[in-house]
């Protein structure tokens, strides 16, 4: 993955998590569709997504690859005890 976009994954995923108390408030106001673990880190990781999307966009100034984004599945797999456990 790109060494740009790689380092505004990791900052996103540490603004995450130094914003959890914003994204628990979405969370239990969304509640009522489901209140699972799997739920809230759906949301954490669409978020997470969308920052690889648009930077890869802005970055690389064209969509990710296949192969970019394989890499960054494999990049959430990395991360996912530090997200999982924020609720």
């Amino acid at each position: 993955m790109n060494e740009v976009i790689l380092k505004k994954l990791e900052q996103k995923i540490r603004d995450t998590i130094s914003n959890k108390d914003d994204l628990g408030e979405l969370i239990k106001s969304l509640s009522n569709i489901d209140d699972s673990k799997s739920f809230a880190l759906g949301i954490i990781v669409g978020r997470i997504y969308n920052a690889f999307f648009y930077q890869s966009k802005r970055v690389l100034d064209r969509e990710p690859t296949k192969n970019e984004f394989e890499e960054f599945l494999e990049f959430i797999k990395n991360k996912k005890s530090d997200l999982e456990n924020l609720w």
